[in-house]
């Protein structure tokens, strides 16, 4: 019975890894694709980058649960929807999408410090998540550090060229720090 269950651990465990592996084999192709100067195909590749970022690699319970809690900010369920993110992180630490995920809601709440620290933990898991690193941009534009919101814009284009975001608010936050000057 030992031996199964050694076995068993030993399976799932390579199966997991495996499952890792492609998804990381997966993104990589599709970042190298999101270098490419179509438009089109740069869209079409940013919503399949955001299709894996948003599931599970390996359990679907937790994928349901990231959607329930995106419907909860859809519905402007603030709270709530940091209570269900809070529950994915709290099965799964590793997994960037849910930390981004509540982020996202702290930002919305004007909760500042604690979006940034969970934007931290985004980028520790994945350095490539130009969302977290937009969302990075709007924190400290918020905080007045308009310095680090352009380089968190700048570091979004480095991995996402052609993101029309970052552009935007890459001027607009040169134009805050002119109206600050005067």
């Amino acid at each position: 019975m030992k031996n199964i269950t050694i076995f068993i651990i030993f399976f799932f465990g390579q199966f997991n890894s495996s499952i890792a592996l492609e998804r990381n084999i997966q993104l990589d192709k599709l970042f190298k694709e999101l270098k490419n100067i179509n438009i089109n195909l740069v869209l079409q590749t940013e919503q399949k980058i955001w299709k894996i970022w948003s599931t599970h690699p390996t359990n679907n319970k937790l994928t349901a649960r990231l959607e329930e809690g995106s419907q909860f900010v859809r519905d402007q369920n603030y709270l709530k929807a940091i209570d269900v993110f809070t529950e994915v992180i709290n099965l799964d630490k590793n997994w960037a999408e849910a930390w981004n995920k509540r982020a996202t809601v702290f930002y919305l709440i004007g909760k500042f410090q604690d979006s940034q620290k969970d934007i931290d933990k985004v980028l520790e898991l994945e350095k490539r998540h130009f969302g977290a690193l937009a969302g990075q941009g709007l924190v400290n534009i918020q905080l007045k550090n308009y310095e680090k919101a352009i380089r968190s814009y700048q570091q979004a284009q480095e991995i996402y060229p052609t993101m029309k975001s970052a552009t935007i608010m890459i001027k607009h936050i040169e134009e805050l720090i002119k109206e600050q000057t005067i």
